[in-house]
Formats: structure tokens, sequence, C-alpha cells
């Protein structure tokens, strides 16, 4: 049985930079982010051409084209969801299915709205990835093109990174630095795995880190 753990975290938090920790510790990491890029070059174009005419280039969504149609937006945001959600889900469940039958042991989703979009309920564990609020906001506003306006709006569809640590299964705080969210990945392969009994199964019991 493959133990799927959700790795999420609000904007700013540095998980893709913990989920890269995971692959190179060995661990499968399905990314929805980059999933959403595949698609935007290819499958989801058309569609969302046809919604929000103008958004691409080449046959290609231009996400600074889509944005000005969508940020601020809330109709036009459910309506690029509804396009873009369920491609994603089913590319998630390809990577399920491949991994349980490869037999992995542990595999992780990288999902930046898992609370948002209800899907804490079909992981065994989350992993949330946090950092203190004067850091987070500090590397999104060094980011090309991002202004307070955005940032706000952006905080805004997000779950709350209290309630996110609140209901934590593991917590990864990166603003301790790469050395120690490195050793956190670590321990938590360890532990996981250490914790899966004769039948597959994992303990679930919340295990986040008391020093976070």
């Amino acid at each position: 049985m493959t133990i799927f753990l959700g790795l999420t975290g609000s904007i700013g938090m540095g998980k893709s930079t913990t989920a890269q920790m995971f692959r190179d510790l060995g661990v499968a990491v399905y990314d929805s982010d980059a999933t959403v890029h595949q698609l935007y070059a290819g499958a989801a174009a058309p569609l969302i051409e046809k919604e929000f005419p103008g958004s691409t280039r080449g046959g290609e969504v231009d996400r600074s084209l889509l944005s000005k149609q969508v940020v601020g937006n809330e109709k036009a945001m459910k309506k690029l969801e509804s396009i873009v959600h369920p491609l994603v889900r089913q590319a998630e469940l390809d990577f399920r299915e491949s991994a349980t039958q490869q037999g992995v042991e542990l595999a992780i989703l990288d999902i930046p709205l898992l609370f948002e979009t209800g899907r804490e309920d079909r992981v065994d564990g989350i992993i949330v990835v946090t950092a203190p609020a004067d850091v987070q906001k500090e590397r999104v506003m060094s980011r090309p093109g991002m202004d307070e306006a955005k940032f706000q709006s952006i905080l805004q569809r997000q779950v709350p990174d209290s309630e996110k640590r609140k209901r934590a299964t593991y917590l990864i705080d990166t603003s301790k630095g790469l050395d120690w969210a490195r050793q956190r990945v670590d321990q938590i392969i360890k532990e996981v795995l250490q914790s899966i009994d004769e039948t597959g199964h994992t303990d679930h019991s919340n295990q986040a880190d008391p020093d976070a």
C-alpha cells in the first residue's frame, strides 16, 4: 500500500523548495503547479481561450494576459477553476495509480490549494510548509510583478496559515534555514516509513514539529 502525504503551504512559504528536497531523497512527488503549466501549454489552452478570449499566444496560455482577466474577479476565477481543476485532478489520479502499481511506499502530492479545494480527506497525512508572516511577505513582494494589492488578493483566496498549521500532521518552518528544512524532511520520511505496519497503514496522529 502506498502512503500519500499532501504537501501544501501558502504563497511564499517555500513549498516548492521543500518538494524538491523530497525528490532529492528519492520520494516520488506529484506537482500540481507543474501539471497546470503543462495544461496551459496543451489541453487546457483552447478551453481557456474560448472562455477568456485573448488569453493565449501561439496556442499556449499567457499567464500575464490571463491574470488581467481573472485576478480580482471572483466569477472569472471560478470559471477558470472549473476548466482547470478537473484536468489537474485526472493527472493526480494517474500519478496515484502509477505509484500504487509500482509499489511505492511513500509519495508526495504537492498541492498548493489542498485545503481550499477540500482535498485533505484524500491524503493519509498533511505536511504544511510555513514561515512567519513577515518572512512570507518579504519573499513574495520580491517577486517580479508583485504588488501589495495582488499579494492581498492571493492571501484572501487561501486558508490562513494559522489554520493550516492547526490541521497539519507535520510542519516544516522554512524560516529556520535550508539545512534545518532538509533534516526535517528526512525525519518525516523516516517517521512515515517506520509507522507503516504489516497491513500497510500509517499512524495519522498529529506529529507536527513541536518547535515550529
